[in-house]
């Protein structure tokens, strides 16, 4: 088996081969917010299947492709469907398409979720700005033998979102109108949704949403020196006292409605991110 930077080479190359540019910005695009893709002048869809190391989406609503082209005048490439540690995957093989997003020459990675919302006073379809994140998969994906030319042997997380990144987010969404928080994120393996109680335990460590993925493809980015924004969709309120059972496609539905100002947000983002 190649090592793990030879599989990147050989993945990044499989891309390059289709779509010969170099990315500004990675996008993952998370449980119901693939539509962001229908904003991009695309030049190359290049499903999963047809690079080599890549998983295969069984997650619902995700597509399974990455999307090149150009948005907001900027080349960028796009993820429609991640991958999951529930799904079965290793962390390094749900984050290796962050490191081909690297390899392919992007610095900036823009990752987005849907996710259970455990502040009080936000509402269901609120966007959120990842300002920290807690990581309770009880994985990394940085365990094992460090390779040097992928990234230091322990990254610093002290600013694993980026300021200025995190602070021109916040600024376009006062432009335009947007209600978007700006809060701590926890990753949880999944695939059940949290109990009553696990709700109270995740919210008095901190947290102010839930989710399953996000925190190793950000863990990764910061390995590999790319500048990180995350949003997040807060698709249902998990309230202990208050909780209601939450259907998949009421998940879906809120993520949908909400998709309209992610989609505002990144299209700005992009555009005044730099490069």
């Amino acid at each position: 088996m190649p090592s793990l930077f030879d599989q990147i080479q050989e993945a990044a190359s499989a891309i390059r081969a289709k779509w010969p540019h170099t990315p500004t910005a990675g996008i993952i695009l998370g449980t119901g917010l693939g539509k962001l893709t229908e904003d991009i002048q695309a030049e190359a869809v290049i499903t999963y299947e047809e690079i080599p190391y890549f998983p295969r989406s069984t997650a619902p609503t995700h597509k399974g492709q990455l999307v090149c082209g150009e948005l907001s005048g900027k080349k960028v490439v796009v993820m429609e469907g991640r991958f999951h540690f529930y799904e079965g995957w290793s962390l390094q093989q749900v984050t290796f398409p962050v490191r081909v997003m690297k390899a392919l020459g992007s610095h900036i990675l823009i990752v987005s979720n849907a996710c259970g919302g455990m502040n009080p006073q936000w509402a269901k379809g609120d966007l959120m700005l990842i300002e920290d994140h807690i990581n309770l998969l009880g994985d990394n994906p940085l365990i094992g033998p460090n390779d040097d030319r992928l990234g230091e042997r322990f990254p610093d997380m002290c600013h694993a979102y980026d300021r200025a990144l995190l602070k021109l987010g916040q600024q376009i969404a006062l432009e335009e109108k947007i209600v978007c928080h700006k809060g701590v994120f926890v990753a949880v393996s999944g695939p059940n949704l949290e109990t009553a109680a696990e709700y109270r335990f995740l919210r008095a460590i901190g947290a102010d949403v839930v989710g399953m993925s996000t925190v190793p493809e950000v863990i990764v980015a910061v390995h590999s020196k790319m500048r990180v924004l995350g949003i997040s969709v807060i698709t249902d309120l998990c309230l202990p006292d208050a909780l209601e059972p939450v259907s998949l496609p009421d998940i879906i539905a809120t993520a949908h409605e909400a998709e309209k100002k992610l989609r505002v947000l990144v299209r700005r983002l992009v555009a005044e991110c730099g490069s």
